[in-house]
């Protein structure tokens, strides 16, 4: 009785944003068990706040939902074979496998770090091959896709609720799948916004058994067919980041939804917001993001290098700083009453503190004021000197390996993280004269020393 009490006062209580309806509902789950699915990651890389945010969220979830009274059955998945994985092992000479297996307990590693308690179901896409087969074939029967060298897709056209949880029109769905893994150009195609669900195998990529000959599964089928697998043809919550709304979860309803006869395939659709970095979304490729297993002295500078104008909206994010002190802030930052750098000093410490401690929170302050305000310079500064009395600054970035490439100069300098003599440089094509001796910085912790012949 009071048990049934609790849970009922908290179904009263609580309200989450969902998603599909775009609106603030009352959780109300159809039974005493809660079914929670959250998108996992893609191990072939570090993690960072960005990511943490996600699960950090919905562990808070499943701490109240059983404080409250419930049961919850969580389900987090590993993409464990998916492009980019394939792509990085490439790059790097390293076999899939490993690649993903050592990401993956770094990962969990990164997770009892942060305290976030472990799911009740940790699966790989690659443990549910054969199901996958299985809502495959149903889709096929069904009417719903179609077969193309090997290659099985979605036909989008055919399911006319297509894009009922992103809201996108038709004409902006194809940009935006494009930017997030879609190829239009596939020649098997009948339209290029038709996505794939199992794709034939490419020289040397693994491979599995199918009916329709050797390959492997696209990205999208992966989660339907956990989701329905572990939690059954309709649950109560699927989280994930908000960048994963179109097409990813948009897909998965349509893999779903025409074949089961269950709707909704999912009640709430919980979508947690993308965490701002240097003025874009947190992110590897970008190279613009903190690591959740950096060193404190990391974390602090980098925390640092936040543009002046954006320091406040980090604030938010963190749990220790109430809505009366953050409105100080934003007074404070907008009326000049105070110098961003102390904000953004207190918000490393807080940073800083929260995943580390306080007292590496004060070492790394120290650090910081030591190398980065006192300007100090390493005792060795490597030093090159030109012929020409002009370089364009990109160049300049690969003769002094402060930059491996063209394309990581610009990214380095469109990040706001390269100086000269103190002065920031934001044009990666201007030209700079040359002095007779100048300081090249690039971070925090790169610097060179140029001149330029008599």
């Amino acid at each position: 009785m009071v048990k049934a009490a609790q849970i009922w006062y908290a179904a009263f209580r609580m309200k989450l944003y969902n998603s599909l309806t775009q609106d603030q509902t009352l959780f109300t789950p159809v039974g005493d068990d809660v079914t929670l699915y959250v998108c996992g990651i893609t191990p072939y890389d570090t993690t960072h706040l960005g990511h943490a945010f996600t699960y950090v969220t919905n562990d808070n979830l499943v701490r109240y939902l059983e404080y409250t009274g419930y049961t919850v059955t969580y389900v987090q998945n590993v993409t464990d074979i998916d492009d980019d994985i394939l792509r990085k092992a490439a790059e790097i000479g390293e076999d899939w496998w490993a690649l993903g297996n050592r990401w993956t307990r770094h990962f969990i590693d990164d997770l009892i770090t942060l305290n976030v308690r472990p799911p009740d179901f940790f699966p790989r896409a690659s443990d549910v091959v054969s199901e996958m087969h299985t809502l495959i074939q149903s889709l096929l029967a069904a009417g719903y896709a179609y077969e193309s060298a090997g290659n099985v897709y979605f036909q989008v056209d055919k399911w006319p609720p297509f894009g009922k949880l992103s809201k996108l029109p038709a004409t902006e769905m194809l940009p935006v799948a494009n930017e997030r893994g879609n190829f239009p150009d596939d020649p098997h195609k009948r339209d290029p916004l038709d996505f794939v669900l199992w794709q034939a195998q490419k020289g040397g990529e693994p491979a599995w058994e199918s009916p329709w000959g050797k390959g492997r599964p696209g990205w999208h089928i992966e989660c339907s067919t956990l989701a329905s697998h572990y939690l059954g043809d309709s649950i109560d919550i699927h989280s994930g980041g908000a960048d994963l709304i179109f097409p990813h979860h948009e897909c998965e309803i349509a893999q779903m939804e025409p074949v089961t006869g269950r709707e909704p395939f999912v009640r709430y659709w919980l979508h947690t917001a993308m965490v701002r970095y240097q003025g874009e979304k947190m992110s590897k490729s970008l190279g613009n993001y903190i690591g959740i297993d950096e060193t404190p002295n990391e974390t602090y500078g980098k925390v640092m290098s936040i543009p002046d104008k954006l320091i406040y909206p980090y604030f938010e994010l963190i749990s220790d700083v109430d809505l009366s002190e953050l409105a100080e802030i934003k007074h404070k930052l907008n009326s000049a009453d105070v110098n961003p750098r102390d904000l953004k000093k207190h918000l490393a410490r807080t940073v800083v503190r929260m995943y580390h401690g306080e007292k590496s929170s004060k070492d790394a302050e120290t650090e910081f004021e030591r190398i980065f305000v006192q300007k100090k310079l390493p005792d060795q500064i490597e030093e090159f000197t030109l012929d020409a009395a002009t370089c364009r600054i990109d160049d300049l970035l690969i003769i002094t390996k402060t930059a491996s490439s063209k394309s990581d100069a610009r990214r380095l300098i469109q990040q706001g993280g390269v100086s000269i003599d103190g002065e920031k440089i934001s044009d990666p094509f201007m030209e700079i004269g040359i002095n007779r001796e100048m300081i090249l910085k690039v971070g925090k912790r790169k610097f060179a020393k140029i001149s330029v012949k008599n």
